[in-house]
């Protein structure tokens, strides 16, 4: 099983690609199964949940083929790949496939709007909550599905072999319950609104997709969204979004260490929260032409206290990362998660490095301290295996941090990445 060692104490400076976004490319993968026609992405981060998603929708028939890279870019990085499900030749989602990743459970929506049924096992995923699947259901049933769980498995179907547009309001907020219901709802026969929805921007990016690809949706990006059903869609080519929890990531990496990062296609706009309470905690960033700067001068870092939110706040997706960040800044800093029940695994790995971190519910409380120092950790999911690493990079000493399967689900060549703006980060394998 690979680690990462980390010797901390480098400044970071350089330039940094940011790759496609993993939580836009994997539910614009699944909406290939809504078309027969080539549906082109362009983007497509290398990352092991992408290839397990490759795997799964290969399960259902969806061909697909690679071809070039991103002009001026390295061999391995962001992909255009061609999606084709021409037929679907099963309707089941097996255990043993969508166990290993949880947005897998989203290729329900497609394969019912399509197929007019599925059969998809319960998610897996990492270990950060329950996260039920309560809201996908219900939904669905809106639209007019008959479901089942039989043995692990949700069993649907349609009525009349086309799901039926309705008006649904999610009892609470659900970025993955919202891009199921647009790919679901862009088939359905007459108009589905979509009220409380999740305004995030790969929901945004999804819903572009589809459009190119002859639905009929409006509002998306905002609480409210309409579509109108169409009969079929065709196929388009569409481009993922930079993503915005990789530009978080590098961003605190660089505030954690001092140096100056030229984030490369980088939006800023895609997370503006974030950014704003980096600068309160002592970044220097501004837009440049092809992405975003990021810079820390020596006065060193201040405690701010953050809560996370549906976008257009704080992302729980960053919340580790920012964690890490706090543990060396001047004062108490206080971390409110209150999207996920159980995203606090990493406070005992930060803690062996030095972090002094206690916990009053779904607070944690982080007195920053002046100097952290190199240890064992693990990663105990996707986001945490990151946090640490950012914590490692101005620890004295080495820090090694096992379990980076975990990383590689999220993040594409991080330590190239790392290395190539003076970190000294070295993946080791067995």
């Amino acid at each position: 099983m690979d680690s990462i060692r980390v010797k901390g104490g480098n400044e970071l400076n350089g330039r940094i690609p940011i790759s496609g976004a993993k939580n836009a490319a994997l539910p614009l993968m699944i909406a290939s199964l809504l078309t027969d026609d080539t549906l082109t992405l362009e983007n497509v981060p290398h990352l092991a949940d992408v290839e397990q998603l490759i795997r799964i929708l290969g399960n259902h028939g969806v061909d697909y083929s690679v071809n070039g890279r991103r002009e001026k870019q390295q061999e391995g990085y962001s992909r255009t790949i061609n999606f084709t499900a021409r037929q679907i030749v099963d309707t089941t989602a097996p255990y043993e496939l969508v166990s290993k990743m949880r947005a897998s459970f989203w290729v329900i929506g497609p394969l019912l709007a399509r197929m007019g049924e599925a059969k998809v096992s319960l998610p897996g995923g990492c270990a950060i909550g329950t996260r039920p699947v309560d809201l996908f259901l219900d939904g669905l049933q809106a639209l007019g599905a008959d479901l089942d769980v039989e043995s692990g498995y949700v069993i649907a179907r349609t009525k009349n072999g086309r799901l039926t547009g309705n008006r649904y309001v999610f009892p609470k907020v659900s970025v993955g319950a919202t891009h199921v219901l647009l790919m679901a709802a862009s088939l359905a026969k007459g108009e589905t609104v979509l009220e409380n929805a999740a305004r995030e921007p790969e929901i945004v990016n999804l819903a572009e997709c589809l459009n190119a690809m002859g639905a009929r949706i409006t509002g998306a990006g905002t609480s409210t969204i309409t579509i109108e059903g169409v009969d079929s869609l065709s196929g388009a080519r569409h481009r993922v979004i930079p993503d915005r929890i990789e530009t978080g990531t590098y961003a605190m990496a660089v505030a954690m260490t001092g140096g100056d990062v030229v984030l490369e296609g980088a939006r800023a706009d895609l997370l503006e929260r974030a950014l704003g309470t980096l600068s309160d905690a002592g970044a220097e960033i501004t837009a440049v032409d092809d992405g975003i700067r990021v810079r820390r001068n020596g006065n060193g870092l201040r405690a701010v206290d953050v809560a996370t939110e549906p976008f257009p706040g704080f992302p729980t997706d960053l919340q580790a990362q920012f964690m890490g960040l706090m543990t060396m800044a001047n004062g108490q800093s206080r971390i409110t998660e209150t999207i996920f029940e159980n995203r606090f695994m990493h406070v005992q790995e930060l803690a062996r490095l030095g972090a002094r971190i206690s916990l009053a519910g779904q607070t944690a409380i982080v007195d920053g301290v002046s100097r952290l120092k190199g240890a064992p950790v693990m990663a105990t999911d996707l986001r945490a295996s990151v946090s640490l690493v950012i914590a490692g990079l101005a620890a004295e000493g080495e820090t090694t941090v096992s379990r980076v399967y975990h990383l590689d689900r999220g993040f594409e060549r991080l330590e190239e990445k790392l290395g190539n703006c003076g970190a000294i980060v070295e993946r080791l394998s067995g």
